[in-house]
């Protein structure tokens, strides 16, 4: 890449007074960071080189007036070309620009413009006209100034109308989410009063069967059931004593137990044992007294009787 610093020495020695000529230089880009550091250069001469689109930077040299940009090979211009507030000459013949961007509206100080040799736009290039005398071309300017005015104006309405539509939809996509999230409150609602009715049911019906279990033992215990014989209904058998039962039975044999040690010692050889004389002793004495109880005695002798 060729610039201005590098093919035709420091930019300041180019500098005629406001004027800086860097046309025929063979100029790739535009040195903008070292035309900014001269703010002196009001008139800036960049025709007849190799420049095919301007940096977003050049916007900022608001302090150029007039401009030359003629046969170049640029096909667009920045978005912010409108910067250039203090830009009152444009020269863009022999270009390959189409459209003119939005901002190109800003240029309120522009005075003199030449669009010729450009493949514009149908719609701009009837607005532009012809640029062959310098009639024509403030006539160019400012007919380009209004017409770019319009299109901003039309861009602004459409922006407007976008933002509307996108506001509506917000509006009707939010009214929808609260339509449904006010849906599903409901049908919450709705699942958790079926769900606690589900509930009370349950708990009348368990309420209801102890009800009834509680009622049948005592119908039960009043009423005796009926056979169907019609016959008086059985008594239920007696309940055994179990216990007691065991007992008795302890004692007969206890009795039993003393009735043949009796036996032992008062039959057999036993009965001159000491044990056994105290046994007999004791069984003497007992039949004694008995024989003395009158029911007893009576007893006895009815008994021998027979």
């Amino acid at each position: 890449m060729t610039k201005a610093g590098s093919k035709g020495g420091n930019l300041r020695d180019k500098l005629d007074g406001n004027e800086l000529d860097l046309s025929l230089s063979d100029l790739n880009e535009v040195p903008v960071k070292e035309l900014a550091a001269l703010p002196k250069a009001t008139i800036l001469d960049l025709s007849c080189n190799k420049l095919t689109s301007l940096p977003a930077e050049f916007c900022g040299l608001t302090h150029l007036v007039k401009l030359d940009l003629s046969k170049n090979k640029l096909q667009q211009l920045p978005a912010d070309f409108g910067r250039l507030v203090n830009l009152q000459h444009l020269d863009l013949l022999n270009n390959r620009l189409v459209t003119l961007p939005v901002s190109f509206a800003q240029l309120k100080s522009l005075k003199w413009l030449d669009l010729k040799d450009n493949p514009l736009d149908p719609a701009l290039a009837k607005v532009a006209g012809d640029c062959l005398d310098e009639k024509q071309c403030k006539q160019c300017a400012n007919k380009v100034l209004q017409h770019m005015k319009a299109v901003q104006a039309d861009q602004e309405r459409e922006r407007q109308r976008r933002l509307e539509v996108e506001r509506e939809a917000e509006k009707k996509r939010e009214a929808k989410q609260r339509a449904k999230e006010a849906q599903e409150r409901e049908l919450r609602k709705r699942e958790k009063a079926e769900e606690k009715e589900r509930r009370r049911k349950e708990y009348d019906a368990l309420k209801a069967a102890k009800r009834e279990q509680e009622k049948k033992p005592k119908k039960e215990t009043n009423q005796a059931p009926k056979s169907k014989s019609g016959s008086r209904p059985r008594k239920p058998p007696p309940r055994r004593h179990t216990r007691s039962w065991a007992v008795l039975k302890l004692l007969l044999l206890l009795l039993l137990c003393v009735a043949g040690g009796l036996v032992a010692c008062r039959v057999t050889e036993l009965r001159r044992q000491p044990l056994c004389t105290s046994v007999n002793a004791v069984y003497d004495n007992a039949v004694r007294a008995l024989r003395g109880h009158d029911i007893l005695q009576w007893v006895l002798q009815t008994d021998s009787q027979q």
